[in-house]
């Protein structure tokens, strides 16, 4: 389900109507699609015409009005969603945990655009806890030609073997560099690689090597995040004989395993880091520790530990 416009998409619309681009040109230069932004038009137009002001003013009254912004009003879910952002949650994070923790209780959910629209618009001082302060995640084009998380088997889904990763990146200063982090989801074992740019081809490069010496029935499949550094995944099937697939957008929660480590490696690098001054010894240095430490739902065994009995057997 697409998201609703925020204010500066809305104020984006406008200067490109302003230059008589018409609904399609629109789209395409805000990646939307043109229902989206017929939609937009017809519903948040007035009399003198597409005013990005008026139209969110006209998008928050019906907001109200259907009761989806009250939800915030509850003092238990008002409560859960300040605490998390006093943890610094960002308004992803706060969605998913929710979700997780009432399956059956839609009440309690809050959207990642319901919490930054509440912050935006009636609650600023809780910018300053927002990595972007208080701006949406910055869309980071397309990928073509994937197969997201909900067509994955349960086999999967359900951790019943071994050979299944979740792939991301930890993106360095600047975004100039990134590390490439690979994590088993059944063993919690953890391949990280140092990439030089954010560029599909570097990332590409470390991916596989990272997973290149291990046997075929431990490259099974990854579970990738949406940016567009791992746009050349056919390659990757190619080269590893994996099947990939990816996470919905804006749901990190659906790498769980492959999120919790990278928050791990921030203990080693912390965020500002600049990795291309950091040596591929020290980033295998992080890899060995964090594979070498017991975790109790492996019964306080290592995840290399672990992953050697199955190298072993394989």
């Amino acid at each position: 389900m697409a998201s609703h416009l925020t204010l500066q998409e809305r104020k984006i619309l406008g200067q490109l109507k302003q230059r008589g681009k018409n609904q399609a040109e629109i789209a395409a230069i805000m990646e939307r699609s043109p229902s989206c932004i017929s939609r937009e038009l017809s519903r948040n137009s007035g009399p003198q015409g597409y005013d990005p002001l008026e139209a969110q003013h006209l998008y928050q009254t019906r907001r109200q009005a259907c009761g989806r912004s009250a939800k915030l009003e509850d003092p238990a879910v008002h409560e859960q969603v300040e605490q998390k952002l006093k943890q610094l949650w960002s308004p992803d994070q706060i969605d998913g945990r929710l979700r997780a923790e009432h399956p059956r209780r839609p009440q309690r959910w809050v959207s990642r655009q319901t919490i930054y629209n509440w912050i935006n618009d009636r609650e600023p001082q809780w910018k300053t806890h927002l990595r972007r302060g208080g701006r949406p995640p910055q869309r980071r084009g397309k990928l073509r030609d994937v197969v997201r998380i909900d067509g994955r088997p349960d086999t999967i889904n359900r951790r019943r073997r071994y050979g299944d990763w979740e792939g991301d990146t930890i993106v360095g200063k600047g975004r100039r560099s990134a590390l490439v982090t690979l994590v088993e989801r059944k063993s919690g074992y953890a391949r990280i690689g140092r990439a030089d740019d954010m560029t599909a081809r570097s990332t590409t490069r470390v991916t596989r090597r990272c997973l290149k010496d291990l046997p075929a029935a431990l490259r099974r499949s990854i579970t990738f995040d949406n940016g567009k550094e791992f746009m050349n995944h056919r390659q990757i099937t190619r080269l590893l004989g994996v099947d990939i697939y990816f996470t919905l957008p804006y749901r990190s929660w659906q790498r769980g395993t492959n999120e919790n480590t990278n928050g791990l490696l921030r203990q080693f690098f912390p965020k500002g880091t600049n990795f291309t001054r950091i040596s591929h010894q020290a980033v295998a240095r992080a890899e060995k520790l964090l594979n070498e430490r017991p975790r109790k739902r492996l019964d306080y065994q290592t995840p290399a530990e672990v992953l050697a009995k199955r190298i072993h057997c394989d």
